[in-house]
């Protein structure tokens, strides 16, 4: 009998027009597959429309809050439906940044010193000796995130704008110089190392979702050494967070420090747009968007 897959898109935030060309694209690799697919923009009343679509597996394909944060996880544990990506406890975990390289430095990870503070302090003074990088602690696609480069007089104003529609908490953090490195996780498996080079500043949203807003060098023009710690990081990361499905760990490759990489954010619903990084690396592992879309289908399950 045919599986009918209902795909989880769009929904409550900042991240809503990402999430609307993700799900579309895994929508249509579902199909070619064979499924029965049904696309869900997901709102408050998620539950009433799950009973209404009666999929045999849900396949979420939200970003940010509401979708990536354990949220939309737990409605699923109490649907029972088989569901792909981490689970509550890893997605909520993964969503706090500060609490996420807590764990990850307690399992040997490198990852940038920082702290939160509220947003209207850190818009008032330097909280940190420039440079810095100062974010939400709780978004995702880069929304929101400020560089404070050397010499700086003045803090990140939009922090204390009426405008700010992205926390209270900001995540304040060394800035980390070097290249933009990126490796995608297949439960137990450690895809490739993508470099990114953006063509803004750095690697903002503009970069990452519009066409031709950032180079992709894979696999990355690094040393063996480096590419091996990066996966092998990557795969740690994944584990340590208790992360399930597909995953991708973004980094900071500086060869001139004496610790050379620096692991920034795990992503545990990596984008899966056009122009997305994890089906990228997949594709040069040899595994065709549609396979990808099918295996995190068949990878979902309940009590995750």
């Amino acid at each position: 009998m045919t599986k009918r897959i209902a795909v989880l898109l769009g929904g409550l935030s900042p991240e809503r027009d990402v999430s609307l060309v993700s799900g579309a694209a895994c929508a249509k690799g579902l199909r070619e597959k064979g499924y029965d697919v049904v696309e869900i923009d997901a709102g408050r009343d998620l539950y009433r429309q799950l009973e209404e679509a009666a999929p045999d597996i849900v396949f979420n394909a939200l970003h940010g809050e509401w979708g990536e944060d354990g949220l939309v996880q737990g409605v699923l544990e109490h649907f029972g439906k088989p569901y792909t990506h981490s689970g509550v406890l890893a997605s909520a975990l993964a969503m706090d940044k500060q609490k996420a390289k807590d764990v990850l430095r307690a399992a040997g990870i490198p990852c940038p010193e920082g702290f939160i503070a509220n947003r209207f302090e850190a818009a008032k003074s330097h909280a940190m000796k420039p440079p810095y990088v100062a974010k939400p602690n709780a978004q995702g696609s880069s929304v929101g995130v400020h560089i404070v480069l050397e010499g700086a007089n003045r803090p990140p104003a939009e922090l204390g704008s009426t405008a700010w529609a992205l926390g209270e908490e900001v995540l304040i953090e060394r800035y980390i110089p070097g290249r933009e490195l990126t490796v995608a996780v297949m439960e137990d498996r450690a895809l490739c190392v993508t470099e990114i080079v953006p063509k803004t500043t750095f690697y903002d949203y503009d970069a990452k979702y519009a066409a031709g807003g950032s180079d992709h060098i894979l696999p990355a023009d690094v040393p063996e050494a480096i590419a091996e710690r990066a996966c092998d990081l990557a795969l740690k990361a994944h584990k340590a967070l208790g992360c399930r499905g597909l995953t991708r760990s973004d980094f900071r490759y500086d060869s001139t420090s004496e610790e050379p990489l620096w692991l920034l954010e795990i992503n545990t619903q990596p984008g899966m747009t056009p122009t997305s990084l994890a089906p990228e690396q997949a594709q040069y592992c040899g595994i065709a968007f549609s396979d990808l879309v099918q295996w995190m289908a068949e990878n979902a399950s309940c009590r995750r």
